[in-house]
């Protein structure tokens, strides 16, 4: 009699990952305008879970410099390969989308671009230039790449066109970057963090990380002590979970409780975080609005206005 091999059964996710679909009237009208001004979103890009709730309540997280990384990641949905050519039209395009869903605080990320010498800086100047002039009531916030293989000073040109808040992931633990973050390097991570802090002490500096990789609780926490030692203000904490079923993408090792999930947001206020947002959904741009105001009062850009985020 032969042998019956049996796959091992797949893990289904918690009940606590439930999300709206989306595809009401407002998720429609920021479909039909990212599609429309031909931009790129991390909620399509990266397959976040949380799109449908942004989208229908008319916001969206957006990405420059294209959408293929020059990076293999491989936590990450976003493509990989050589990217096109920049289209030097896209901060315009960005600003007129911002203006047009009446954003009152946007997140900007990007893809890596290894392959150009300022690593997009330029791009991702322009771009918070364009978004200050065509929407001056708007808070930038603006999610930077690490800059690593670039040319000095790209740090500098992106802080010199003022973004109100600089974040930038750190995403895992040291013992995992390795296997997670390829091309990147956590002690590069941290000095961009504290570089920033240095070269613009009144920007609040931000960075997020994903657990369920693998890590031990006590590497979470000296990752936040050390995020903390370089002066981060704000801090995200999330789910990881797989883009898809492929022997490239790292497997989810087990989800996070969102009990878990509190403690850990515990610990962020101990360790002096200004904010920490913990949870099974949490993503860097999710209620990044929300985020911001863990902050001083005084420091909050047009503090009385209501404000509409995006927040993929």
């Amino acid at each position: 009699m032969t042998d019956v091999v049996r796959e091992p059964p797949k893990r289904r996710l918690p009940k606590w990952f439930r999300r709206p679909l989306g595809g009401g009237e407002e998720y429609s009208r920021v479909a039909g305008l990212v599609d429309g001004l031909d931009l790129h979103t991390v909620c399509q890009s990266a397959r976040c879970p949380n799109r449908g709730e942004c989208w229908d309540i008319g916001t969206a997280t957006f990405m420059i410099l294209g959408e293929v990384c020059t990076r293999g990641c491989r936590y990450c949905a976003v493509s990989k390969g050589k990217p096109l050519a920049l289209d030097l039209d896209e901060p315009r395009r960005v600003a007129e989308a911002v203006v047009k869903l009446d954003l009152r605080h946007v997140v900007i990320t990007s893809v890596d671009r290894d392959d150009l010498p300022d690593g997009g800086a330029a791009v991702w100047a322009e771009t918070i230039d364009r978004v200050r002039a065509d929407a001056p009531g708007c808070a930038v916030e603006v999610l930077i790449p690490d800059f690593r293989n670039t040319t000095e000073g790209a740090l500098e040109m992106v802080l010199a066109a003022k973004p109100d808040i600089l974040n930038h992931n750190i995403e895992t633990v040291p013992r995992l970057f390795p296997v997670a973050r390829k091309g990147g390097d956590y002690q590069v991570s941290l000095g961009v963090l504290q570089r920033a802090r240095e070269l613009a002490p009144d920007v609040p500096t931000k960075s997020g990380m994903m657990v369920g990789l693998g890590e031990t609780d006590p590497e979470i926490l000296q990752v936040l002590t050390d995020l903390r030692a370089v002066g981060v203000e704000l801090v995200t904490i999330g789910q990881y979970l797989a883009p898809e079923k492929s022997a490239f993408y790292l497997p989810v090792d087990r989800y996070v409780t969102p009990d878990e999930f509190k403690g850990w947001t515990r610990t962020c206020r101990e360790l002096g975080f200004r904010h920490g947002e913990c949870g099974p959904l949490v993503r860097s741009s999710y209620h990044a609005e929300k985020q911001a105001a863990g902050r001083r009062p005084s420091e909050l850009r047009d503090a009385d206005q209501p404000q509409t985020s995006n927040g993929a």
